[in-house]
């Protein structure tokens, strides 16, 4: 099946999808400017070079047989080998631009076998990023247009028309970012369900918080003495005035109905084990005072 490579960003989200291809590994450039596709080993040796930041291709040399591959410290140069043991035969180096060119090839004697090929160190920032040239046409010095020969129909098939074949490789080009993928698409089964059970759990936390808003806390004796004095505070008439008694009644037990909240709190973690501090103690002994205040308050 033909290697599907795509590039992400940081936040693991799809930036660019390269398609599909004869591809094994992925090589960047020392200064981070290019990237380079490319299939080795097993396969034919084609290499795709790319622009990181307009995301374009740049060449698509080949380079056959080859079991090896490094960046030059200029960023700019590559070195594709073939060595042993991989391949006893047919051992050697070539080096190339990244535009395609073949600059310089060298073939090891057929009794000789090369091992290693390494570029001469050079200390980090040595060689600066340079500009990127863009070849007019994406061609290659060192690939040579074979005329492939056609692909292998068994004879059952030889009599339908071409459309109407099988077919056994789907290639994809590049895609882009104009028809990526939406996010779900790009996520696997496991990771959609993982996703979804992250959803559900943040729902249920974010339920949980409101709960205690719409729960009320206090005690049975505190929901009466409000209930009252809803009752007696409610319009019925030419007291109901903006600015009048009632209004700062309301206000004083809306107060006092607070602290009482905040004592019944008290009460709880007491209960729970916790120890309250000399100034929570004292809120806690001043509950009759409190409560005798809004039975006065409710009888005004």
């Amino acid at each position: 099946m033909p290697a599907k490579a795509t590039l992400f960003n940081i936040k693991c989200e799809p930036v660019y999808d390269f398609g599909t291809g004869p591809r094994n590994c992925v090589y960047y450039n020392p200064q981070g400017n290019i990237i380079c596709l490319a299939g080795f080993g097993n396969l034919r040796g084609n290499m795709e070079f790319w622009d990181r930041a307009k995301l374009q291709n740049i060449s698509k040399p080949q380079s056959q047989d080859s079991t090896y591959f490094s960046w030059s410290p200029d960023g700019e140069h590559f070195v594709t080998a073939t060595c042993s043991p991989r391949l006893r035969v047919g051992n050697g180096f070539r080096i190339w631009h990244y535009t395609g060119s073949l600059l310089y090839e060298q073939a090891v004697d057929a009794k000789q076998e090369l091992y290693e090929v390494i570029w001469q160190p050079f200390p980090q920032g040595t060689f600066p990023e340079k500009k990127i040239v863009h070849p007019a046409s994406i061609t290659s010095t060192a690939v040579q247009q074979e005329a492939k020969p056609s692909a292998y129909v068994p004879p059952h098939a030889r009599d339908r028309p071409a459309g109407s074949l099988p077919k056994l490789r789907e290639y994809e080009p590049p895609q882009g970012t104009a028809t990526a993928l939406t996010e779900e698409q790009n996520l696997s089964k496991s990771a959609l369900k993982n996703k979804k059970k992250r959803e559900a759990k943040a729902r249920a936390q974010q339920q949980q918080q409101q709960r205690p808003n719409t729960v009320d806390s206090r005690s049975q004796e505190q929901r009466d003495a409000v209930a009252v004095a809803a009752h007696i505070l409610a319009p019925s008439g030419p007291q109901a005035t903006v600015g009048g008694p009632p209004v700062e009644v309301e206000k004083k037990i809306k107060n006092v109905t607070k602290k009482l909240k905040a004592i019944e709190k008290l009460k709880q973690q007491q209960a729970s084990g916790k120890t309250l501090e000399s100034n929570q103690l004292e809120k806690l002994q001043g509950e009759a005072a409190l409560l005798k205040e809004l039975q006065q308050l409710q009888l005004s």
